[in-house]
């Protein structure tokens, strides 16, 4: 997020998806290695976007930029905040639906500011989860082609609790649930703007020490994504697990801390046979995921535990 007058401009290449996740940035304490990194991982390149004010970079999947990097303030480290991915919503009006968002109980970090990106606004909702507010998007466009190599596929929250989380949400974005056929998705409220399901959000275990979101990066190879991120001195802490749709799916942490999820197909021939059952709940270190239906491998398969679920079958997105 740069900030600087761009009123005047904010016709020009705009990017609106009201509802929808259209910008994702990378707050880091390097972003020398977080360039090395992701495009080892992701593949991606950069393209400085600088401006007099603020050192800022494009992550870009070919010629399309997806997301921007950024060191990570100094007021905030010293305020305790540390490296982390933040997804920009698109929207009509930042500034109303940042006042409707305060009415509705979250909180406003960034106030409404014209920057070289587009009118943006740093937000918490209710339960202390971080997204931001974008409108005029000058540069993106990734939200029209989300299974494209590179770009944010899925958006998932881990939130204090689901319920009252989807009410905000609904209410702020005009967030539908998507009807799930099966009847142990109740517990993961599948999303959709504009007709499109972008993501979900579950409950998260007590253990996970406070909300967030978490995005999840196409690849094309998961195998070599996986390797990038060991040889790169990131963490992958659940995964490469097996989707029903015979997808894989990876929960990394990078160099620096940062939280963000991979999805894609496996090339290697040491893939692991997956059971017939499907397990609905999966710990990763001190968070869990229930929302993305994986299959665990025979020689992993052991009885669930209290009140997790089964189902046969991944939801439809």
């Amino acid at each position: 997020m740069q900030c600087t007058n761009v009123a005047a401009n904010r016709d020009v290449d705009m990017v609106n998806h009201h509802g929808r996740f259209a910008w994702y940035e990378l707050l880091t304490t390097d972003t020398a290695a977080a360039t090395a990194f992701y495009r080892d991982v992701v593949g991606w390149g950069t393209r400085d976007a600088s401006t007099p004010q603020l050192d800022y970079a494009h992550f870009t999947a070919g010629e399309i930029a997806v997301g921007g990097l950024m060191e990570l303030p100094e007021e905030g480290r010293k305020m305790g905040a540390t490296p982390r991915w933040v997804g920009y919503v698109a929207v009509d009006d930042v500034d109303g639906t940042a006042n409707l968002l305060k009415r509705l109980g979250g909180a406003v970090y960034v106030p409404p500011t014209d920057t070289n990106i587009g009118r943006i606004a740093i937000v918490v909702d209710p339960q202390t989860a971080t997204l931001a507010l974008v409108s005029g998007l000058r540069a993106g466009a990734s939200s029209d082609e989300p299974e494209q190599p590179g770009r944010v596929g899925w958006h998932e929250l881990l939130a204090a609790d689901a319920a009252s989380a989807f009410a905000f949400y609904s209410e702020l974005f005009g967030w539908q649930r998507v009807a799930s056929e099966h009847a142990q998705m109740d517990s993961y409220r599948l999303l959709s703007a504009g007709g499109r399901t972008i993501g979900g959000m579950f409950t998260k275990l007590r253990r996970a020490p406070f909300p967030f979101w978490l995005y999840y990066f196409n690849v094309v190879d998961m195998d070599a994504a996986v390797a990038g991120v060991k040889a790169g001195g990131g963490k992958v802490v659940q995964g490469p697990l097996e989707l029903a749709d015979g997808s894989w799916i990876t929960r990394c942490i990078d160099p620096q801390g940062a939280m963000f999820a991979l999805q894609g197909k496996r090339s290697g021939s040491d893939r692991e046979t997956p059971a017939a059952e499907l397990n609905w709940a999966a710990e990763w270190g001190g968070f869990a995921s229930r929302g993305r239906v994986i299959a665990k491998s025979e020689r992993e398969s052991q009885p669930p535990k209290p009140g997790v679920r089964n189902p046969s079958a991944k939801p439809k997105r």
